[in-house]
């Protein structure tokens, strides 16, 4: 069975195999410094391309309960 929850488990799997990937392949130490403040720094208080990086998978979530959500 797909249920939402399942299809939102999927979703962060993905977005998490995507991130891990992407540390994995640009781990340097400039990286490494800029995403420690990234995880140091409240959402609200992220540049708006940091936001909109989140905002892309917040897009993505909606849509999955979206498709979930009776019709009517």
């Amino acid at each position: 069975m797909n249920t939402l929850r399942e299809q939102l488990a999927a979703l962060e799997h993905e977005q998490w195999a995507h991130c891990t990937r992407h540390l994995l392949a640009h781990a340097t130490p400039e990286n490494i410094a800029r995403w420690q403040r990234q995880c140091d720094t409240p959402y609200d208080q992220l540049t708006e391309e940091e936001k909109d990086a989140d905002r892309g998978w917040a897009d993505r979530a909606l849509a999955i309960i979206e498709r979930d959500r009776p019709c009517g």
